[in-house]
């Protein structure tokens, strides 16, 4: 299981994530720099103990209507080779384990293999800020990816997604920036 050290980060994954995330083209947003605040999110284990990963949500308090972005992240020691430029959320020093260089999820295949495998039971969903720590929260419904499926991950949090009642989909709460909880599916299987 994977240890969360309560150290600094600087500049902190929300200032990493304030100036990336408009440049995204899933950003619904108009504001150039949003106001980000931690809405939610879980972590999943590295079975090779070498990249954090991290699920988390944030809420966009400048927005004229509530939304909520899910960006899985990749916690790595050294730059991932092979993937596109704009994959780099960007690095960070960690008051432990030195310079971190932050990927959004989707393109980091230990954090994307690992989302199959929750989907599949295969893995634990993690609380995001203790160590050694379940949470119950996340569950997943339905069965995971198989050779003929991929997996979506959401980007733009909806909590009517909650009702859909696909083959698979991973199901977890967040809060609003104005306190208001909420819970809606952060990924599913869809067909490749």
């Amino acid at each position: 299981m994977a240890s969360i050290h309560h150290t600094t980060m600087t500049p902190t994954k929300l200032e990493l994530l304030t100036e990336w995330l408009p440049k995204q083209s899933w950003y619904a947003g108009n504001a150039e720099a949003p106001e980000l605040l931690k809405a939610g999110g879980f972590r999943l284990d590295d079975p090779g103990g070498a990249v954090g990963i991290e699920f988390m949500v944030v809420g966009d308090a400048t927005a004229q209507e509530p939304v909520a972005y899910l960006v899985p992240m990749g916690y790595r020691g050294a730059a991932l080779e092979g993937v596109p430029g704009e994959a780099l959320i960007g690095t960070s020093e960690h008051g432990v384990l030195g310079t971190r260089w932050i990927y959004d999820g989707v393109h980091d295949p230990v954090v994307m293999a690992q989302l199959r495998a929750l989907l599949r039971g295969e893995a634990m969903p993690q609380h995001q800020s203790k160590s050694d720590t379940p949470d119950p929260t996340v569950t997943v419904h339905g069965t995971g990816p198989d050779d003929g499926l991929d997996v979506h991950v959401n980007r733009v949090l909806r909590p009517a997604e909650a009702a859909q009642r696909s083959s698979g989909r991973l199901v977890a709460g967040w809060t609003w920036p104005d306190g208001t909880a909420a819970q809606g599916v952060l990924a599913a299987v869809v067909p490749r």
